[in-house]
């Protein structure tokens, strides 16, 4: 049976916990608890408030300076609505007056949060929030709209970078380091969940290096229970000294509210992709390793001498990359990442990615000597071969398909396994040819018609050749498919 709590009641008890928890750093008068490590003084955990002063205790100055750096994100994008025959009919006679002179456009909209992170209006929020939108804009606390420019986006760690157009000088939220984090730590999340307006809640972080979520291509997250809702995406999560420790990203619900699971980008990735944007890149150059990597089972982990299952097997390496350079090979096992030691393939691909393009990275391996120290020198993946982009416009299933070249740079950028002397679907339109026989980007094209395709010129050669009957070698998911398509 649900208990029912008068509001005099529910503050009391607020103000108590807010009040223990920053008993926890206090230290007054009579007091020499604080003058101790955080293991001999076991009674700190128990701490009661004291005065008066203490029950008064607020995170009202931190939220006073944080929030006006936290906006809404408005995005908008207008496209042509499919037509209908019967209308078409109407409009040759009647002309749009028949529909009540209304353009067929169909508009979409998203609503989500972002953070102003420099003060000449650098804004961060996901990039989930701003895709496929044509017109973004930003609503300031003072309940100013302003327009935004898209200056990057990030679509491998769902971040994107916007900046504000407008000449003026804006509140910014300071870059944290999540490094500091420790599971307990309180922390506050701001957005603008359900769009009713600015909201602050307050929690703890759950847990940090979250990696088995499936949210993004760089899994590390922070999770916490502090109240995140559909909306509050983009939004801060903020330490007690008001730095930004993370972008609030996604929640685990099973009713689209808040189960006290939700999830932040951390501020180090945050601070990385920043860079990017002000340096004027259009998009985030990470290091290429040149290796395939999987997740040790515990089996796997007993086969190479390691007590428990952390680590990244390597199960292939590119004999031109940096890992072959370095003497990384096939069976060896990744433990650490410039001291940072990691335990699946996704802590890796987080570290690594954060080393940078310049310079070298050490990792810890293990293998058949025992463990060793490798140097793997940072460099972008190479476009060898160009990619050499080709819409498909001959009438065949891939009709309307964009197909590129692999190399080890787009085979990076789609997250697909590098097939040497291969074309790759870039793009698939929505209505197009190629959406309807079911093509995917990432499919490899192997063989059209018996023909070998090696480069995007041999496509459309190939299809050609087809004359309503195509046979087709593709590779999609690890499998390779051969399939005969009639049009």
């Amino acid at each position: 049976m649900a208990r029912i709590m008068s509001r005099a009641t529910l503050l009391a008890g607020f103000a108590a916990l807010a009040a223990a928890a920053a008993a926890l750093a206090w230290s007054g008068p009579g007091s020499q608890a604080q003058d101790r490590p955080a293991q001999d003084r076991p009674e700190a955990v128990r701490a009661v408030p004291e005065s008066a002063a203490h029950i008064q205790l607020t995170f009202a100055p931190l939220v006073r300076d944080a929030a006006p750096a936290v906006v809404n994100v408005y995005g908008e994008s207008r496209q042509r609505a499919q037509s209908d025959p019967r209308e078409d009919f109407f409009r040759r006679f009647f002309g749009d007056d028949a529909f009540g002179g209304m353009p067929r456009e169909r508009v979409q909209r998203s609503l989500g949060s972002g953070v102003i992170v420099d003060a000449s209006g650098l804004v961060v929020t996901n990039n989930h929030v701003v895709e496929g939108m044509d017109e973004v804009r930003v609503a300031l606390v003072d309940r100013r709209e302003l327009d935004a420019e898209i200056v990057l986006r990030d679509p491998r760690t769902d971040l994107a970078v916007l900046r504000i157009d407008a000449d003026e000088t804006f509140p910014a939220v300071p870059l944290g380091d999540d490094a500091t984090l420790e599971v307990g730590d309180l922390v506050l999340a701001i957005g603008n969940p359900f769009g009713v307006g600015q909201t602050v809640t307050q929690g703890i972080v759950s847990a940090l290096a979250r990696t088995q979520v499936g949210i993004s291509d760089y899994q590390f997250f922070i999770q916490t229970d502090a109240a995140i809702n559909p909306g509050n995406s983009g939004g801060a999560l903020l330490d007690m000294a008001g730095r930004l420790v993370g972008i609030n990203t996604a929640i685990f619900s099973r009713s689209g509210g808040s189960h006290g699971i939700g999830f932040a980008i951390p501020a180090t990735m945050v601070r990385a992709v920043v860079a990017s944007a002000e340096a004027g890149s259009e998009r985030v150059q990470r290091p290429w390793l040149g290796a395939s990597l999987q997740a040790l089972t515990p089996d796997l982990a007993e086969g190479v001498g390691l007590l428990r299952p952390v680590g990244a097997l390597v199960t292939d390496v590119d004999p031109r990359g940096p890992a072959a350079e370095a003497g990384l090979a096939r069976g060896d096992v990744i433990l650490a990442v410039d001291g940072q030691e990691i335990s699946d393939t996704e802590a890796f691909g987080y570290r690594f990615a954060l080393a940078g393009v310049s310079g070298e990275s050490v990792l810890r391996v293990l293998g058949r000597g025992g463990e060793r120290e490798l140097r793997v020198r940072l460099v972008p993946p190479p476009e060898d071969p160009p990619r050499e982009a080709v819409r498909v416009d001959a009438r065949s299933p891939l009709d309307g398909a964009v197909v590129v070249n692999v190399s080890p740079a787009v085979a990076d950028e789609m997250r697909i396994l590098q097939i040497v002397g291969a074309v790759v679907v870039q793009e698939v339109p929505p209505r197009s040819l190629a959406a309807r026989y079911g093509f995917r980007p990432g499919d490899a094209l192997l063989e059209i018609n018996r023909m070998r395709i090696e480069a995007t010129s041999d496509v459309e050669r190939a299809l050609s050749r087809g004359r309503g009957v195509w046979e087709l070698t593709i590779h999609r998911d690890g499998r390779t498919i051969t399939t005969v398509l009639r049009g």
